[in-house]
């Protein structure tokens, strides 16, 4: 199966992203990936009125996120545009991209911009009146950090979910910690000859703006707050929980950026092509939710779907991009699939530069088209989970002359 939707050729960018807390944690979300997205349009010469729809996703509010999809359309000149804003989680760029592709699919719309955007420093703490509570008190909550440490429908955290999943298929922190190497190995490719790789899809040097966006503060020649680990600071990591397996060397950290995409027709993509030579189609899209408290594993049905979509087997992908809270998540995908463990993530995953939730995926998607651009063209398979123990899969096929 395909749809019509395509994505044009270097339609496409990202901001560096930042460890929480760092260059980008004082920018409000959706005004910072407004003014990326118009500094990007110019450079590509694109109007804001050349778009009919947009879609917005992102996982941590905002002051004024309630007016979502229809400010930021107006923020970069297309204020007769309407669309959804979307929350879903780590999955919110897939269902982003979804969205945008059933748009075009129904005929509603031509041009579609998808923007992801979230910020996880800073996280607003929301109080919930409740005028019957003892003494007319109410709820109050942390959005980031509670809801890192509490699904409230098992009341576990997500780390908990990694150790599930690695005490079901015998993971030691060992095999964890291998994977974590061959990541930082393959971020590392993406990051030689002076960014050549990521300079593909983010502008660098990066310019931070100051908080009203009215002058630059700061400037970034890449990622801000990686590790790059190494197997003797691996090895004196300890379990974050007791008896567990999963160390900090293992697992993601939250992160700040936004990523976004161009969606068109098969007619017009090759006019908003960089190279008109290049065909970016979808062909296929998996959801899936597995058990309660093992979250990592709901990408293995998820990719399953979208392959059985796309009428594609494993071993007909030629590159996999997964989003990787964990290092469990790519061990056990790999087990149970066939994929290759250690060629998966190539040029890098949100295990190593991050996770601020709503971009996370579409960054990886934009490097899988990248990657398979390299190859000469081929199928791509990105896949990650999200909160909930749900998970989301997309097919992409890159064709070259």
């Amino acid at each position: 199966m395909g749809f019509r939707a395509e994505i044009p050729y270097g339609a496409y960018w990202s901001t560096p992203f930042c460890k929480w807390q760092g260059s980008l944690s004082g920018l409000h979300s959706i005004q910072f990936a407004a003014h990326v997205a118009v500094d990007e349009l110019k450079k590509r010469d694109l109007p804001g009125s050349l778009f009919d729809y947009g879609v917005l996703g992102f996982s941590v509010p905002q002051k004024h996120s309630f007016y979502g999809l229809p400010w930021f359309m107006g923020m970069v000149g297309a204020g007769d545009v309407g669309g959804p804003t979307i929350a879903q989680a780590c999955a919110t760029s897939v269902r982003t991209l979804l969205a945008g592709a059933q748009e075009i699919e129904s005929g509603l719309a031509s041009n579609v911009l998808l923007t992801t955007c979230d910020r996880t420093s800073n996280g607003p703490h929301l109080y919930y009146p409740n005028p019957g509570g003892p003494g007319g008190t109410g709820a109050h909550e942390d959005w980031v950090m509670d809801n890192f440490s509490c699904d409230p429908l098992g009341r576990h955290s997500m780390i908990q979910t990694a150790e599930n999943v690695a005490a079901r298929h015998g993971v030691t922190t060992e095999a964890q910690h291998e994977v974590v190497i061959r990541r930082t190995e393959q971020y590392q490719m993406a990051t030689a000859d002076d960014h050549a790789f990521q300079k593909k899809y983010i502008t660098l040097p990066f310019e931070v703006p100051a908080p009203n966006f009215r002058k630059t503060r700061g400037e970034l020649s890449g990622d801000e707050g990686i590790t790059l680990s190494t197997a003797e600071g691996l090895s004196r990591l300890k379990p974050v929980l007791p008896d567990g397996s999963v160390t900090f060397g293992g697992q993601t950290f939250p992160a700040d950026g936004n990523a976004s995409m161009i969606l068109t027709t098969a007619d017009k993509a090759g006019e908003l092509s960089q190279d008109p030579s290049i065909r970016i189609r979808l062909l296929g899209f998996g959801l899936s939710r597995t058990e309660l408290a093992f979250m990592p594993e709901a990408t293995i049905p998820a990719a399953k779907q979208a392959l059985e979509m796309a009428n594609l087997k494993i071993t007909q992908i030629d590159a996999i991009k997964s989003h990787n809270p964990f290092a469990i998540n790519d061990i056990v995908f790999a087990k149970e699939t066939g994929a290759d463990l250690m060629s998966m993530n190539n040029y890098g995953c949100s295990l190593i530069w991050g996770h601020p939730q709503g971009p996370t995926g579409l960054r990886s998607i934009i490097e899988l088209i990248e990657e398979l651009v390299i190859r000469g063209g081929g199928a791509g398979l990105f896949q990650g989970c999200a909160a909930g123990d749900t998970a989301m899969a997309v097919v992409l096929q890159v064709e070259i002359g």
